[in-house]
């Protein structure tokens, strides 16, 4: 049984590998998930035998104990599927990004639960000389702060992605030195806790538990909300390095191969974005920019950028019908309408008159990676028009029209054009070298970053204010 347990695994890891392949194209996603699922299958009916396997041992004298732990072990898993399968059908799109970070969490606390445990169970805690094995001691200390870090940035992850909390950054005083000074002490603990033995180990566990708890909340909560979607790849990169923590604290292979492909894939789909935004990862943690959308004095946001026109959807519709090429560029503010389903339904009846229709997508569109390519996906908007930000940018001085369904920062020509800008630097869709642009909007607030957005005001930007999807709806019957 073994031996096919062990090769279970190997498939199990195999289909990870083929899982992540997939999800590295649009056309691919929907199989890759499919892997992914199966090799998780596989891996936990695999671990479930091997514990079977374990009661029939000759040399174990009582079986009751190893029974009770399988019964809270399957327990256990039903909660959570039905948990699983609940919020798979009832979260919307919208909701995504929070819920994903509030998963992460889980795995955060369950590599400190896991570490506390192997610690108990591996030091002799009665009185003995335990915890003498100092490699083991560090796996430990390494799993459990991860974990915790990974556990209270998580937390304020989705607090902050579900507006509980503020999205602008916790600027506090010396935060720089807090962060470093909690990692010296830590480093110092870690040596303590190698070197110690039975209860006295669990003083250093403790404190460190407690620091890390500390340090996780306060590298989010010193992120700004323009930053959010780079969080949520870290974090993801995180949960996947505790993972594999706790994959060396149990002495399970598959679970160390998962989490050091969740891990890495995370932080390099980090360092992917850190590069479309044109900022290093350590600027990111040290401190992103944004705020809740009031700008201090003597900002760009003091400058008058003149008046901004508006327009509505008959007009718009008339615009669209002499295109001969359209650009949508979408963002948060086309999920929060869920206004995806008309946006592809007005690109089907624009394709239909033969108006060139792509989209645009920013790498850091939404608040999730990936997130407006899964709403068009799951509009049926064809996967060879959804081009991303390096693709369109250079036909757009070509393009008739352009329509900016709910994105802001993303399109913001303060990036490129004023180096005092909060998000100075950072790519952005160039939509404003089209001909004309349509802003879909509420208001004139400003974005998720609380950065002003000067497109707004441009000679051939015009505002169609109202719900995007009321108003895509619109556009879609006065086509007719």
């Amino acid at each position: 049984m073994a031996s096919f347990v062990t090769g279970a695994y190997i498939l199990s890891a195999l289909l990870f590998i083929l899982a992540l392949a997939g999800l590295s194209k649009h056309e691919t996603a929907r199989r890759g998930n499919q892997f992914g699922m199966a090799g998780m299958a596989l891996a936990l009916v695999s671990t479930l035998l091997l514990v079977l396997d374990y009661l029939n041992d000759d040399l174990i004298a009582d079986r009751s104990s190893i029974w009770v732990g399988l019964v809270i072990i399957l327990v256990a898993m039903t909660v959570g599927a039905m948990i699983g399968i609940r919020l798979a059908s009832t979260v919307e799109m919208t909701g995504m990004p929070e819920l994903i970070a509030m998963m992460h969490s889980f795995v955060g606390l369950a590599a400190v639960l896991v570490g506390y445990n192997t610690y108990i169970e591996v030091a002799d805690l009665s009185g003995g000389a335990g915890g003498s094995d100092s490699v083991h001691n560090a796996e430990v200390f390494l799993g459990v702060f991860i974990g915790a870090v990974t556990f209270t940035g998580s937390i304020v992850a989705n607090l902050k992605l579900s507006a509980r909390m503020k999205s602008s950054p916790l600027t506090l005083p010396g935060r720089h030195q807090l962060n470093l000074g909690i990692l010296v002490v830590s480093a110092v603990l870690m040596v303590w806790f190698m070197l110690a033995d039975g209860w006295v180990g669990m003083a250093p566990l403790a404190l460190m538990t407690v620091l890390a708890l500390v340090l996780g909340f306060h590298l989010v909560a010193a992120i700004g909300g323009g930053d959010m979607p780079v969080v949520v790849s870290m974090l993801n990169s995180y949960s996947g390095w505790a993972a594999a923590a706790a994959g060396f604290m149990l002495g399970n292979d598959l679970l160390i191969i998962t989490g050091a492909l969740v891990g890495s894939s995370g932080a390099i789909l980090s360092y992917i974005m850190c590069r479309a935004m044109n900022r290093s990862f350590i600027s990111v943690i040290a401190g992103g920019f944004g705020s809740d959308g009031s700008l201090a004095s003597g900002s760009e946001g003091d400058r008058d950028y003149g008046e901004h026109r508006e327009i509505q959807a008959g007009d718009v519709a008339e615009l669209l019908a002499d295109a001969g090429s359209v650009v949508i560029t979408p963002g948060y503010g086309m999920a929060v309408a869920q206004a995806q389903y008309p946006v592809a339904e007005l690109t089907r009846k624009l394709r239909a008159k033969g108006v060139d229709v792509r989209f645009g997508i920013h790498p850091v569109a939404g608040r999730l990676p990936g997130h407006m390519n899964v709403l068009l996906a799951e509009a049926k908007v064809p996967y060879d028009i959804v081009l991303e930000m390096d693709e369109i940018n250079d036909d757009l001085p070509d393009t008739d029209v352009v329509l900016v369904i709910g994105a802001n920062d993303t399109v913001n020509p303060a990036a490129l054009e004023e180096p005092s800008s909060p998000i100075a630097g950072m790519p952005v869709v160039e939509v404003w070298k089209a001909k004309d642009v349509i802003v879909f909007k509420r208001s004139m607030a400003t974005g998720y970053a609380g950065v002003q957005n000067p497109l707004f005001f441009k000679e051939n930007t015009q505002m169609l204010f109202g719900d995007a999807k009321d108003k895509v709806n619109e556009i879609v019957a006065a086509l007719g």
